[in-house]
C-alpha cells in the first residue's frame, strides 16, 4: 500500500489492503514434541529455530545463519529448496522440501525469516498458527499484524546481526514462550482464508458494484 502511494501517487482512500489467510484453523499437534524430533532427525535437546521458505537470498537466509553461528546452543533448521552448500555450518540442519509441515512446525521452538523484502509472508502465518513466535523484519507485511515481545520480534534490517542474536536468546528460554503463546494462537486465528476471501469479496463488490 506505501509503495503504491509513494511511487505511484496513487490515492489512500481507493487502496483496500487485505491480508493473507491461512487454508486452516492450526497447525497444532498433539504429537510428543521429542518424538517428532526423532522421526525428523533433529537435535533433542536444543532451542530449534525454523526456517521456512524458497529463495533463501532474498528471504535473508544468510542473517539468520551468521546471527545463529553466534549461538552454538541452539539449531537452525531450514525447509525448503536451496543450495544449501552456501550456508552450511554446524549448527544448521537442511531437510530440503517437507511435506508434513504441521508436524516441523510442532518439533520447532523459534520461527525466523529476516526477509530483505516479502509482502507478506504465509510461511510466518503458518508458524504463528502452531504458536511458534516469529522474528522477521520490517520489510515483511507480516509484521504489521505483530506486536514485539508478544507474538516475536521486528528486526530493523535484515543484516541486523546483533539484534537478531538478541532477539533469538530473549525468545530462546521456554517459560518465556510458554506464557505468550496463547497470545500468539489469538492473533493467528484471526487470520483465516475465509476472512481472506470475504475481504476480497468487499473489496471486489466496492470497486464494481451490482
Amino acid at each position: 500500500r506505501d509503495e503504491i502511494i509513494n511511487y505511484y501517487e496513487y490515492p489512500a482512500e481507493q487502496i483496500r489492503v487485505v491480508y493473507n489467510g491461512a487454508p486452516f484453523s492450526s497447525t497444532e499437534t498433539t504429537a510428543d514434541k521429542q518424538a517428532l524430533r526423532a522421526s525428523l532427525g533433529l537435535p533433542p535437546d536444543k532451542p530449534l529455530v525454523l526456517f521456512v521458505g524458497s529463495g533463501w537470498n532474498r528471504k535473508g537466509l544468510r542473517f539468520a545463519v551468521r546471527a545463529i553461528n553466534q549461538l552454538r546452543e541452539m539449531h537452525l533448521v531450514v525447509a525448503g529448496r536451496g543450495d544449501a552448500d552456501d550456508y552450511k555450518f554446524p549448527n544448521v540442519q537442511f531437510l530440503g522440501p517437507v511435506v508434513d509441515m504441521a508436524s516441523l512446525y510442532a518439533a520447532c521452538d523459534l520461527f525466523i525469516l529476516p526477509t530483505i523484502y516479502d509482502p507478506f509472508s504465509n510461511a510466518c502465518l503458518e508458524a504463528a498458527m502452531a504458536g511458534l513466535p516469529v522474528i522477521t523484519t520490517s520489510a515483511n507485511g507480516f509484521s504489521e499484524i505483530i506486536t514485539p515481545g508478544v507474538h516475536g520480534e521486528i528486526l530493523s534490517r535484515p543484516d541486523a546481526i546483533d539484534e537478531t542474536v538478541l532477539a533469538l536468546k530473549k525468545w530462546s528460554d521456554e517459560a518465556y514462550r510458554s506464557e505468550r503463546r496463547p497470545k500468539i494462537l489469538e492473533l493467528a486465528s484471526q487470520f483465516s482464508i475465509e476472512r481472506n476471501v470475504d475481504e476480497t469479496l468487499a473489496a471486489m463488490t466496492g470497486l464494481f458494484p451490482q
